[in-house]
């Protein structure tokens, strides 16, 4: 049974009229055919549409995916309709005009960068968050912010977009992208000074009311890219959302939003600046605490918390300092790190073994080091080491 497809008569269609042809469960939810539709079904890349079928009496049943199925549109529905029964198709429109905005946007900036680097387009998928593109050649960034900008005057030009369906003689004649050999009736969907290409998705009446077009990422993928872009309100929102983010990063710095990066480049060297003195500052403190256990033998040694890669240079310079095993431990309460270093290299595994097993800690090392964590008060780890 046949389905009339109002989604190719009036993409902008929200409501209709139609008749339950038939309606058959399907584990929890029933498949439901009706005499004609506007909910698209998925396909080409383009996510199903979604929305409500209302009845004769008010109730109003969810569309949750459609399907095509030998002509007939399958709508995904989570209860009964009676067959026969007249109902009411609503489209969820803010879903469909999101994947209009994305599936126009996509053709605009693929048929540009097609034309411009003799690529194809190899792959496309309409997701949640985003919408990706995959093409067989290498592309550069430049280059994708050059696709993009063009893309962008396309739209603003705001030409209609025409929708054909050629013979198979003028087919013939046509240059029009397809992502594979085709037969039967041919549907092509253009954006003049853009993109001409075969597509059974549904599209905006003209190119402006894509709104824009952001290349996010360009990302080398198999033997070409992959690319990452937002159109229309998911653009804005982006957009909106990394400006917010600006601006409120550049009130913490006290510049403005678009001279973060200047200020945060100074911040790192400031901060890159702070570390070397820290270091040399720890390097200090560090001689003057093995200095205190020159020929000791084996030392405990107890400090604040530090980052682990101060840890080991502290245990290493006891180390070599006391003659015998440095055990050094920085934390506080029940939270400490350790370093443990032989002076004489020799393997210092069976007493990590130990030490973890007794201490509810983890970690390990060989060849005279270990280091790791332990969960005990400072008093039981010297009651291990004096046992």
């Amino acid at each position: 049974m046949e389905t009339q497809k109002l989604y190719y008569q009036d993409p902008t269609l929200r409501e209709f009229p139609a008749k339950v042809l038939s309606c058959e469960a399907a584990g929890e939810a029933w498949k439901v055919v009706l005499d004609r539709t506007a909910f698209y079904p998925e396909g080409g890349g383009q996510p199903a549409d979604h929305g409500l079928l209302r009845t004769a009496s008010g109730e109003e049943i969810s569309v949750t995916d459609v399907h095509e199925r030998d002509g007939a549109v399958v709508h995904t529905c989570t209860a009964p309709v009676e067959v026969g029964a007249a109902v009411t198709g609503l489209l969820d429109w803010g879903r469909r005009f999101d994947h209009m905005q994305q599936h126009s946007g996509e053709h605009i900036i693929s048929g540009i960068l097609c034309r411009l680097y003799d690529c194809d387009n190899v792959g496309f998928h309409l997701g949640a968050e985003a919408v990706t593109i995959d093409y067989n050649r290498e592309i550069t960034w430049e280059q994708a912010l050059e696709a993009e900008r063009l893309a962008n005057e396309a739209v603003w030009a705001d030409r209609k977009v025409e929708i054909s369906y050629p013979s198979k003689l003028e087919l013939a004649e046509l240059e029009y992208r397809s992502k594979k050999e085709l037969t039967g009736q041919v549907r092509i969907v253009e954006f003049p000074q853009a993109d001409r290409c075969a597509c059974c998705g549904t599209h905006v009446a003209s190119a402006g009311q894509v709104g824009l077009v952001k290349v996010l990422s360009c990302q080398k993928f198999r033997e070409g890219v992959r690319m990452e872009i937002l159109c229309g309100e998911r653009a804005l929102r982006y957009l909106s959302g990394t400006y917010d983010q600006a601006r409120a990063i550049g009130q913490r710095l006290s510049v403005k939003p678009l001279e973060t990066l200047a200020a945060v480049e100074r911040l790192e060297s400031e901060l890159a600046a702070g570390k070397e003195r820290l270091a040399a500052l720890e390097q200090t403190a560090f001689a003057a605490i093995a200095a205190e256990e020159a020929g000791k033998g084996d030392t405990l040694v107890f400090q604040s918390p530090m980052r682990p890669d101060s840890l080991r240079r502290l245990a290493d310079a006891v180390g070599k300092s006391c003659g015998g095993l440095a055990a050094v431990f920085s934390g506080e309460g029940e939270k400490w790190a350790y370093a443990l270093v032989r002076s004489d290299g020799a393997d210092i595994s069976p007493l990590v073994k130990a030490l973890n097993q007794s201490l509810r800690g983890r970690g390990g090392g060989r060849n005279g080091f270990a280091q790791g964590s332990v969960q005990a008060a400072r008093e039981d780890i010297a009651l291990f080491f004096k046992r």
